[in-house]
């Protein structure tokens, strides 16, 4: 037989205690950076990835400025040719 006293002794709930949030934690209203500038610095770092890769894996007779136009796309084949 139980005892009416017996049972869970602890503090009922409130109704706030049950209700949900609707505000979100930890998060701030505003980006620290603008999305445009993300994109813009993104960029950016890939290409300076992409010059130095190519750069790293040039010929002997290849200058800078050789790479540099190969990279943007505007090479001309005297640019990519080895001058003898």
């Amino acid at each position: 037989m139980v005892a009416k006293g017996d049972g869970f002794q602890g503090q009922p709930r409130t109704a706030s205690a049950t209700r949900h949030s609707t505000e979100v934690l930890h998060q701030t209203g505003r980006m620290p950076v603008s999305p445009a500038r993300m994109i813009v610095g993104g960029v950016a770092v890939a290409g300076l990835i992409g010059y130095f890769t190519l750069y790293s894996k040039k010929t002997p007779e290849a200058t800078a400025v050789d790479v540099a136009k190969v990279t943007t796309g505007t090479a001309t084949p005297e640019n990519t040719r080895p001058s003898n």
